[in-house]
Order: C-alpha cells, then sequence, then structure tokens
C-alpha cells in the first residue's frame, strides 16, 4: 500500500471508528484495492463490514442489484452504475456508507466514447450518494492508484461535512 493511501485509510479508520458508523464496498476496476485499504488499520472489524468486487456486468446485476437494463444501455462505466453499486453495497453489508468505483483501468476494454482511465466513482449512504469521474490515463496500476486515492480524498470530506459524523 503506498504512503498517501495508508494516510488516507487511517482517517477514514479515525472517522468512521469513533463515530460508530459502518462501511462497505463495491468495486470492479479497483478489484479489492479499496476493500485492503480501509481494512488496513486495527481496529477497521469496528466499521468495515466487508466489501466486493463485481468485475462483470452479471456479477453487478446479481449481487448489487445493478439494473441488466442500464448496464445494456450506458455501459457498466457510467455515474448511474456507481451509484447503483453504493446502494446495493449499503443493502447487501446492511451499512450507514458504502464507496464504490466503476472504470477502465486499461489498457484495454475501452471505446470511442470511453477511454482508458475514465473511472466513475461515488460514495455516500442511503438517499445521499455523490459521484466523481476521472479521465486521465497514466497506465493501469497508476490509473487505479489514482482513483483509489481520489476517492478516499472525496470520502473524507464528505465525513467531515456529514451532520452525523462531524469531527
Amino acid at each position: 500500500m503506498k504512503l498517501r493511501e495508508k494516510v488516507l485509510a487511517r482517517e477514514i479508520n479515525r472517522l468512521m471508528w469513533h463515530k460508530g458508523k459502518t462501511l462497505s464496498t463495491a468495486e470492479s476496476c479497483s478489484c479489492g484495492r479499496l476493500a485492503t485499504a480501509l481494512s488496513e488499520y486495527p481496529g477497521s472489524s469496528e466499521y468495515f463490514r466487508g466489501g466486493i468486487v463485481c468485475y462483470t456486468d452479471e456479477m453487478k446485476s446479481r449481487y448489487l442489484n445493478v439494473p441488466s437494463e442500464l448496464l445494456a444501455e450506458k455501459t457498466a462505466v457510467c455515474k448511474e452504475v456507481a451509484v447503483a453499486m453504493v446502494k446495493g453495497a449499503i443493502e447487501m453489508f446492511s451499512t450507514d456508507y458504502a464507496v464504490a468505483m466503476t472504470g477502465i483501468a486499461g489498457p484495454s476494454g475501452a471505446s470511442e466514447s470511453i477511454p482508458v482511465g475514465t473511472i466513475w466513482m461515488a460514495y455516500g449512504k442511503k438517499g445521499k450518494v455523490h459521484t466523481y469521474c476521472m479521465q486521465k490515463d497514466q497506465g493501469r496500476d497508476v490509473n487505479v492508484q489514482e482513483a483509489v486515492n481520489k476517492l478516499l480524498v472525496l470520502f473524507i470530506d464528505y465525513l467531515k461535512e456529514d451532520e452525523h459524523i462531524a469531527s
């Protein structure tokens, strides 16, 4: 795990653990890196309930209840799917919050309308999910690492603003 990721995960640990809230992950292109980061520190079992890697559309539909019609119409790499993944993770793991990521890390899998490095992130709670799209191709490993770090930063800022978990 990279140093920046460790620092960010530590801050999420502090915010979540001390407030007694729960968290889950739903991942596609990050293949479990979010769950790894969020479970790195002692005490993470107090808030981190689990995560799921749904790499294919079929798994997104089956386990996260992402509508197959949505996947067929918009592909897995879109805002709506990222939001559905957060909602599905919250439901599956019965958590207060979830973070999710879906995209094309590369080097292949791109289309004319969705280039390599397009990664949709979503984070939030039931009824209040936010999204962010990263579009920058720096190679597969860097694309995923940058997206994980960005999502952790966004989630920290969200937690600090959320009235139920102010620090």
